[in-house]
């Protein structure tokens, strides 16, 4: 098949009222622009020697943009300011940077200064917002490479690459409000997960350590050696067990790696790393296995093992490190340690409220997670054209 026999073919599957372009299918209405012909380029600039504790500027480099602004550096040196919105991309990386091609949006009243790794955009031609979406959601400029990992963006390469722009200010504006809502509702709900987080943090310290008690219980409670209130035990190797159809999941240090047709315990426990990651407590109700780096814990009568395992998550458990090298954990240390335990009635009632605690927050997480997809399914189909908001 030929290049015009091919053109003629995806003509074909081209939807009435849209238009097949070298950036692919798009309204009759819209435009093919470059990114260079709708906005203004200028380089960043050397800031090393203007870093400054007491600086009023926020220095933007790629560690910036790629933790979307969570890392600041001030500097006394501001990057020319103008009226309007800009957009700052990455133009170099580090060697296995995740930045390249990034891009982070600079309102019209925000100062800032940038280093030679990044390149402003200042929208002469289009709704600022919208280009900072079409930039983010295409880095055309990746495609440039020449066979090895890419560090650098070429300018001309960014400049020529071309971006489908709607006809009129309004609905360029209608676009980028979409996206700005869906970004802001986003944010809004990272921030509420970081607070609950921050809260449950608290609440944990005040009630797994008898600061705080809940109502209805006053009595003192115990000190206890681990070992008093449970028994560490191994975990075993999985080859024996290992099985695509089996149903028991199969436990490291890092999470689950497969299932089993057998089960190495199938009560609720408390685990933890005997070697490698040693500071991240799992606690499991159904039925699993465990590998041999991965301890698990038969807990004694009249005692919750849920409370056990919040407790658990509150040690500093890298002090007990005993190994040079790969962080290691023996059993017999973490029975030996300490800890307040007040009686079974009393840790289950604490151990409900955090565990509802740790429900409002999946439950959050998981509607960011949706609203982040709802997000991406609305990017693909209004900076496509797709659908039309005007």
């Amino acid at each position: 098949m030929d290049l015009r026999e091919a053109r003629a073919e995806a003509g074909q599957r081209v939807p009435k009222g849209y238009k097949q372009t070298e950036a692919g299918v798009i309204p009759e209405d819209w435009e093919v622009k470059t990114v260079g012909s709708v906005a203004a380029y200028a380089n960043g600039k050397a800031h090393e020697g203007n870093i400054s504790d007491f600086g009023k500027y926020i220095v933007v480099n790629s560690k910036f943009i790629s933790t979307n602004g969570k890392v600041k550096k001030y500097s006394d040196d501001c990057f020319s300011p103008t009226s309007e919105s800009e957009i700052l991309m990455v133009m170099s990386d580090v060697p296995n940077g995740r930045a390249i091609a990034r891009c982070f949006f600079v309102d019209h009243n925000d100062l800032y200064t940038v280093n030679q790794r990044i390149c402003v955009f200042r929208p002469n031609q289009i709704n600022g917002r919208l280009l900072y979406y079409k930039l983010n959601r295409h880095p055309f400029y990746l495609s440039f490479d020449d066979g090895v990992k890419q560090t650098n963006l070429r300018k001309n390469d960014v400049l020529s690459c071309p971006l489908t722009i709607p006809p009129t200010k309004a609905e360029q504006e209608a676009i980028a409000e979409a996206l700005n809502d869906a970004d802001a509702l986003i944010e809004s709900l990272e921030q509420l997960i970081v607070k609950k987080r921050h809260i449950k943090q608290g609440t944990m310290q005040e009630l797994l350590t008898g600061k705080k008690r809940l109502l209805g219980f006053n009595g003192d409670w115990e000190v206890k050696r681990i070992g008093d209130v449970l028994t560490i035990a191994h975990g075993k190797s999985q080859h024996a067990v290992e099985d695509r159809n089996g149903i028991y999941p199969i436990l490291v240090t890092g999470g689950q790696i497969g299932v089993a047709n057998r089960f190495l315990y199938d009560k609720p426990s408390v685990l933890i790393g005997r070697k490698g990651t040693i500071d991240r407590p799992q606690y499991m109700e159904q039925p699993f296995w465990t590998v041999d780096t991965l301890f698990y814990s038969v807990i004694h009568k009249q005692n919750n093992a849920k409370f056990l395992f919040y407790r658990f998550c509150l040690i500093d458990w890298k002090q007990y490190n005993e190994a040079s090298g790969v962080p290691s954990l023996n059993a017999r240390t973490i029975e030996s340690i300490e800890i307040k335990v007040p009686l079974e009635d009393e840790q289950t009632a604490i151990a409900a409220i955090l565990t509802d605690m740790d429900a409002e927050i999946t439950a959050l997480e998981e509607k960011l997670a949706k609203t982040r997809a709802i997000k991406q399914g609305m990017m693909h189909n209004l900076l496509t054209g797709r659908i039309r908001l005007i």
